[in-house]
């Protein structure tokens, strides 16, 4: 270990136990502005008293530790050779090393065998910063602070050559009093960082691991007299009605404060005022206070306005939010109601920025979690930063506010950091710091200690210190399962039986999954179900899906093109886990994946079943716990067959919290569509704008059955009964093995090597790709959860399975030509038999039958149908089922059955790694045309899927195993890829690791049949 002078570092970047040396004490979330003028424009960067450190800074970066400079914060030092870097901002991001992605296991994990403290020298990347500032005439003899708001993984700071200090935890400000180091005028300030020191340990976090900057970096000044924190604890009675506000203030120097509380509008409610040094604190009774909740967050403001000698010396403005949280009859109560915890996991990160993330995205993340019926974030898996927390105060959300401590690389046992008392004060600490500094947000309902970080004394310490200080929430940790160092029951990933197992079982804690619902790739199916149980048993809460965001940055690949990276997308050495932070509701671009809507859907708080949908009646359902619908409004539609025939408006719902309400709809159902699918559209919105959601925003829908389609028996006959040909199809063989049928119109040609349809041309136009063939179809591009589950291997026998033709035949009976074909599938032990009938205008129905062997071991399949190419002129899709964004049999809650007009290009969705994408299901019929309206309708006797791409199955799939594949590196093929299935197997979310779909949604190995007919279009 290098040691640079008793001034400057000794070792405590390797000393678990030392974690913070002149670190100012962690106060509450809080700017002190110079003015009440300038604390009422809430903007610290136009206060006086602050002054920002972001921007540029001399840079120098070495790979191995023991390469640093010793010397580089004297102010003689020379840095002109040295680079410039942007500060906040990451150092990988920025062309200094490699970012890296993994999962489970520390960054240095294919270098160097865990060994806690100790940690690897090489490739323990220092950056060095320099810069010189002016310090504001007017701050000479004032207190000055520095704040760094994010540096990973630690700091060591110097001003002016001398050393100041040093701290750990990367996802907590660090304050230095720099007071006694500035002078007057110009002054250098200097720092270095470490990619890794001993806190590494307990940053083993799932996500990118970048080192650098994350947030912003300030200078403020305050008096000599000043209030160190202040904390503010609201209170209701117990009718919930009336509420108390108590105030501590930590004075530094005696001094007198008047504390102005003051409602949304402006108005003062209570003022009250306290003098004195040390501790003071105050009561506030308000009598009927407006309550906070994320569905009603209504703030106040509490003004703490120092004086002395009657000279304003400093205004501190806090929001407050009049709440309480009970734990009562195994529920967490928040003002009295067991609200549901519709809820997410979010890391800060950006494409572009990684841990660098701006106020803007902060608010477009909270608007896009708001618009699709998300209330509740759990700051995974780290504090964030303050303006997060200011936000969800701001806009209603309940947050989950978790501790810096993961130590998953070293498991859960005997090497757990939990039972290690060499780091049991670091827990304590990151603990501890965390309830200080974010005690006064209303929108915090729960404390975590930490995420994966396995179970010992140092979290019952961690559990035993928070609970004393803050007597008002609730504390969770998932690793402390149902034991008494937990109060809610917080499992991740629990499966649906497990859940339910729970619940019918002695409980006396709420379950509240901490993460659940595992959102990567093409995913989401099954998540009705979790919410099924949760709406059945009252101590399900609700749960946090995982996660928010697909993770990947912004990169280009080798050629040049521009790629959303992930992990091995940097180096062939470091470690990787993949494209595993790629879990996301919602791109890195924070466009929502089409599984977002599923989660929009299921998330919704106002319900529609039917009363007596043949007299127009309704049930509303208003599941909100503490607002009316009277905000909102409700549109109706009635369609027959998918299109509309009937609208209204209802302005006045008059649905109290909680509550059920009949209405009837105005629409008329005599004599109306009598042979049609009869469906009754209905949507909720909004009738005024509320931040951030516009006027008209739709917060739920739903669509009711008022009659089903009648599914007809499929026969060719009855379309030649309607077109009757001159001339009857006739059917010839040549010399180049096909079988041709050849009526006055169309042409079918059968390749007799393999039975399959090898041409297909009806008045000249072709309707089968040069040299494809209509052939059976069980295979897809797996999806991650297919990977998880290793269904790329255990399902393989079913990607072009050997079918070895054994019988050919046809017939000709009244004007329709029977092709049958039957197949002996030797590695699946099945036979296939496959029909076509085809009538005098080129109509064919296809009848795909397979028989399962009796006695024999065969896996499932993922789906049953046929494939065909179409020539890539049929780029145009009109189809009646369920859209307009793909869905699967398990993950149709949000699509509503429908007549839709799409093309080929917008079926494709660029999921981060390619995969399968852009199937529709419960199709009552589907055309593939072009421009001109010529194609091919697909009907089937029953409710079927389909699905056109410009990409063939073989261009999505990775194969038996992962290679690195980005959607823009994906080569698109010069024909419509059609798929016609009678089923597609599920895509489930228990997990991305092994977790199949429910039952109900797989394709077991059994008998399957599927009938359909293809109808050319002119």
């Amino acid at each position: 270990m290098l040691s640079v002078g008793a001034t400057a570092q000794k070792n405590e970047w390797q000393d678990p136990e030392i974690n913070a040396v002149n670190r100012a004490p962690m106060h509450s979330n809080y700017f002190a502005y110079e003015s009440a003028e300038s604390a009422t424009k809430g903007s610290k960067e136009q206060s006086t008293n602050f002054m920002t450190l972001n921007g540029v800074w001399k840079f120098n970066w070495v790979r191995n530790a023991d390469q640093r400079p010793t010397d580089f914060y004297q102010t003689a030092f020379n840095d002109k050779g040295w680079d410039n870097m942007k500060v906040p901002g990451v150092w990988e991001l920025n062309g200094y090393g490699d970012p890296i992605y993994v999962n489970m296991g520390y960054a240095w994990k294919n270098q160097f065998k865990n060994d806690p403290p100790r940690f690897p020298n090489e490739n323990n990347h220092v950056g060095s910063y320099r810069k010189e500032i002016t310090i504001p005439a007017d701050w000479n003899g004032r207190e000055i602070f520095a704040h760094f708001g994010s540096v990973t993984s630690n700091i060591y700071l110097w001003v002016n050559g001398k050393y100041v200090g040093y701290s750990e935890d990367s996802k907590l400000e660090a304050e230095f009093n720099l007071t006694s180091y500035l002078k007057p005028g110009k002054n250098l300030i200097a720092f270095q960082v470490f990619r890794w020191c001993d806190g590494t340990y307990l940053e083993d976090q799932d996500f990118f691991r970048f080192a650098g900057v994350g947030r912003d970096c300030y200078l403020y000044t305050r008096n000599k007299t000043y209030i160190q924190d202040i904390r503010v604890t609201p209170d209701l009675d117990t009718q919930y009605k009336d509420g108390t506000l108590n105030i501590t203030l930590q004075m530094k120097n005696s001094g007198e404060v008047t504390l102005d509380l003051k409602d949304m509008k402006g108005n003062l409610v209570s003022t009250v005022e306290v003098k004195g040094s040390g501790t003071l604190s105050a009561d506030m009774q308000v009598i009927a206070p407006a309550k906070w909740t994320a569905e009603t967050p209504n703030l106040y403001t509490l003004t703490a306005t120092l004086k002395s000698g009657g000279k304003v010396l400093e205004v501190i403005p806090v929001k407050v939010g009049f709440r309480k949280i009970e734990m009562k009859n195994a529920q967490i109560l928040v003002n009295g109601q067991p609200v549901l915890f519709k809820g997410v996991n979010r890391h800060e990160i950006d494409p572009d920025g990684g841990y660098v993330v701006s106020r803007e995205r902060m608010i477009q993340d909270i608007s896009i979690m708001k618009k699709f019926n998300i209330n509740a974030v759990r700051t995974s898996h780290y504090p964030n930063d303050n303006q997060w927390y200011d936000l969800c105060d701001e806009y209603g959300l309940y947050v989950v506010a978790e501790a810096n401590v993961e130590s998953h690389g070293m498991g859960y046992k005997d090497k757990t950091l939990a039972k290690n008392p060499v780091y049991a004060k670091a827990h304590l600490e990151r603990n501890q710091r965390n309830v200080q500094r974010s005690y006064n947000h209303p929108s915090i309902i729960f404390w975590s200690l930490g995420n994966e970080a396995g179970f010992g004394p140092n979290f019952e310490a961690c559990y035993r210190w928070v609970k004393n200080e803050d007597k008002t929430r609730p504390v969770q940790y998932e690793k402390a399962q149902t034991n008494e160092f937990t109060d809610v029951f917080c499992p991740m990933y629990l499966d649906y039986a497990g859940c339910e197992k729970y619940l019918q079982g002695n409980i006396t804690k709420p379950l509240i999954q901490c993460e659940y619902a595992h959102a990567m790739g093409n995913s989401m199916g099954g998540f009705k179900e979790y919410w099924d149980l949760t709406r059945k048993y009252p101590s399900y809460q609700g749960g946090f899906i995982w996660d928010f965001v697909d993770q990947s940055v912004r990169w280009k690949n080798k050629d040049g093109v521009e790629i959303y990276a992930y992990g091995g997308d940097f180096n062939s050495y470091d470690a990787s886990d993949l494209n595993f932070c790629n879990n996301g509701l919602i791109s890195p671009d924070r466009v929502p994946n089409p599984h977002m809507y599923e989660v929009e859907r299921i998330y919704q708080s106002i319900w529609t079943t039917s009363s007596n949908l043949e007299k127009g009646e309704i049930k509303i359902y208003n599941e909100n716990f503490f607002r009316d619908l009277s905000g909102y409004y409700l549109e109706w539609y009635l369609l027959a067959d998918g299109e509309v025939v009937q609208q209204g408006i209802v302005n006045d719902l008059d649905v109290a919290p909680q509550q059920t309400n009949v209405m009837r709809l105005d629409y008329k159902m005599d004599n109306i569509c009598k042979n049609k699918e009869l469906l009754l559209n209905v949507s909720y919105k909004l009738k005024s704008a509320e931040m951030p959601l516009p006027i008209g925003h739709t917060v739920a829908k739903d669509q009711l059955v008022i009659r089903p389609y009648l599914f007809k028996k499929l026969d060719v006959n009855s379309a030649k009964q309607v077109n009757i040909a001159t001339v009857s199809p006739v059917v010839k063989e040549n010399d180049r093995n096909f079988l041709i049928i050849e009526g006055e119109e169309f042409m079918i040609d059968f390749d007799k090597k393999d039975g399959f349809m090898s041409r297909y041309m009806v008045e000249g136009r072709e309707y089968l790709y040069t040299g494809s063939r209509l052939r059976p179809n069980f295979w897809r591009a797996p999806t991650d959860n297919d990977f998880g589950a290793d269904l790329q291997n255990k399902y393989r026998v079913w990607l072009n399975p050997e079918m070895k033709l054994t019988e050919l035949k046809h017939t000709i009976t009244d004007d329709v030509v029977t092709i049958s074909a039957r197949y002996d599938m030797p590695i699946v032990s099945a036979q296939l038999l496959l029909t076509y009938t085809i009538n005098n205008k080129g109509a064919v129905k296809v009848v795909q039958k397979m028989i399962a062997g009796k006695g024999t071991d065969v896996p499932g399949m993922f789906r049953f149908g046929m494939q065909m190419q179409m020539p890539k002129e049929f780029d145009k899709i009109d189809y009646y089922g369920r859209g307009p964004i793909e869905n699967y049999q398990d993950r149709k809650s949000a699509t509503d059955l429908g007549r839709y007009h799409q093309t080929v290009a917008e079926q494709y969705y660029p999921y981060v790694r390619p995969q399968e994408t852009g199937t529709k299901s419960d199709i009552r019929w589907w055309r593939q045309l072009n421009t001109g309206g010529f194609g091919l309708e697909f009907v089937a006797d029953a409710p079927f899927s389909a699905s056109a791409l410009n990409y063939s199955i073989e261009s999505l799939d990775d194969g038996t195993s992962k290679k690195q594949m980005h959607w823009p590196e994906v080569k698109p093929v010069d024909y419509t890829n059609l798929c016609i299935d009678s089923v597609q197997m599920g895509l489930g979310c228990v997990n991305s690791w092994g977790a199949m779909p429910l039952e109900q949604y797989r394709l077991p190995y059994q008998d399957y049949e599927f009938t359909f007919v293809m109808y050319p279009l002119k």
